[in-house]
């Protein structure tokens, strides 16, 4: 009897208690996601920046298509598409 309820007690009452743990495991696992995801975020964006830094071509694409950046005797047209 006195078993049993230690087992009882540990398992929903105790600070560390089953329904806590199950919890605290997931959410230890959507943050191992994230993790994995900003890491491969910042990856690729390190290769991006180096790109803009060694290739003045493709600096220039980037300023054109992201801020729309133009020569002054250019004009943009700007299609937005649904």
């Amino acid at each position: 009897m006195a078993a049993f309820a230690f087992v009882v007690w540990v398992s929903l009452f105790d600070e560390n208690n089953l329904l806590e743990r199950r919890q605290l495991l997931k959410e230890l696992s959507q943050l191992e996601k994230d993790k994995q995801y900003y890491t491969r975020r910042i990856e690729e964006d390190a290769a991006r920046l180096r790109e803009l830094q060694t290739n003045n071509d493709n600096l220039e694409k980037f300023a054109r298509e992201q801020y729309l950046m133009h020569r002054s005797d250019e004009e943009v047209f700007v299609i937005v598409r649904k």
